[in-house]
């Protein structure tokens, strides 16, 4: 339920969103992806320094990173992506940037997984009700930049957070407190990457880099 919440949250911000973009100007739209940038730096700098087993941390990024550049996963979003811009003939140039971004930007954070877990060990979805909020309004941000990509990311976000809610009401228990901050580390460096992106800064696969968010958990369960 939740996620289901979150994913309409998302929705209904983007299609504001859209609306607003109609009467904004170019230059409006460009601070607004600026501060997005340096607010995805700040908030993935804050969770970057929850954990206190950096070589985990890194050694998760690294192993990830490989096995991400090996699938290539950035090239089969991107291209999933554009055969959904193409089926729904929408033009917009920014479609597949948009969703990828929208994505990570909400699937990324600490709320996500401790949310997550909640729901699936408890069955309570306050975190998730809270982080409906700030998807909303930050996917009225989003859309009004990159546009219609923002609303389609709700359906990777539906899998991903829906998926994990599921998976933890299974292991929910073995998902100690130094696991979850391991695990909000390694996503908060993802978003230090993204707004980088965001920033157009340097331009980064940080696609190929979430099979990291698997490896950091086994590494953590292995070996805290």
């Amino acid at each position: 339920m939740g996620t289901l919440i979150n994913v309409a949250a998302v929705i209904i911000g983007s299609l504001i969103g859209l609306l607003i973009n109609r009467k904004l100007p170019a230059r409006i739209i460009t601070i607004i992806f600026q501060v997005l940038g340096l607010f995805t730096l700040v908030l993935g700098i804050s969770m970057s320094l929850k954990t206190e087993h950096y070589l985990v941390v890194i050694g998760s990024l690294v192993v990830g990173a490989v096995i991400g550049e090996f699938i290539d996963l950035d090239k089969y979003m991107k291209r999933w992506s554009e055969k959904l811009k193409q089926k729904l003939r929408m033009g917009n140039d920014k479609f597949s940037d948009g969703m990828i971004t929208a994505f990570l930007l909400y699937c990324m954070g600490a709320m996500t997984i401790m949310g997550a877990i909640e729901e699936g060990v408890e069955g309570s979805y306050d975190i998730l009700l809270m982080k409906s909020l700030m998807d909303g309004v930050s996917s009225i941000a989003l859309a009004s930049g990159m546009g219609i990509g923002v609303m389609f990311s709700s359906i990777p976000l539906l899998l991903y957070q829906g998926g994990l809610t599921l998976f933890s009401s299974f292991i929910g228990e073995r998902l100690t407190d130094v696991i979850v901050n391991d695990l909000s580390a390694t996503g908060g460096i993802l978003l230090i990457g993204l707004g980088i992106n965001i920033l157009e800064i340097k331009q980064l696969k940080i696609l190929n880099m979430i099979p990291a968010l698997v490896v950091v958990v086994i590494l953590s369960y292995i070996f805290y």
